[in-house]
């Protein structure tokens, strides 16, 4: 990712708290209730809790559930990250395949100039042989000719 210079992966990540701002101010909203919907998060973090205290060493520790606005708080948090997520990936697309297209057009534009060497290369081996060809003729006229003798 040569082309993206370090400010714009700045700025992106500094956007995660203006989009948990703007997902908390809309939780309220009833379309946006599948983010209320706190079973998901609480399995969610049930996962996550679980998988951090394994990697600890703790086997037998119980999870506390989450509550409800701690859940709302999670979703939007992860809501917040998958859309940097997606937004990272898609820069990163978007790079490869202008890296893609330019790779293409400068082999392109090899291959052109090669083609262009070899047609130069051919009319100047037929101007080679026509050349020879006259010099030959040339050659030839001049041995026809009578050698002067010296009186």
């Amino acid at each position: 990712m040569s082309g993206i210079p370090p400010a714009h992966l700045l700025t992106a990540i500094r956007l995660t708290p203006l989009l948990q701002f703007s997902i908390k101010s809309c939780l309220p909203h009833p379309t946006l209730c599948f983010l209320k919907c706190g079973s998901r998060m609480r399995v969610y973090h049930w996962i996550e809790m679980r998988t951090k205290m394994r990697i600890m060493g703790f086997r037998g520790a119980t999870i506390k559930p989450l509550n409800e606005e701690s859940a709302a708080e999670l979703g939007a948090e992860l809501l917040g990250e998958a859309i940097i997520f997606l937004i990272g990936g898609g820069c990163m697309v978007l790079e490869y395949s202008r890296q893609a297209a330019n790779s293409r057009r400068k082999e392109e534009e090899l291959n052109e100039t090669l083609i262009s060497l070899q047609t130069q290369l051919a009319e100047l081996s037929l101007t080679t042989e026509t050349l020879s060809a006259q010099l030959r003729e040339v050659n030839r006229q001049l041995l026809s000719f009578p050698v002067p003798t010296k009186k």
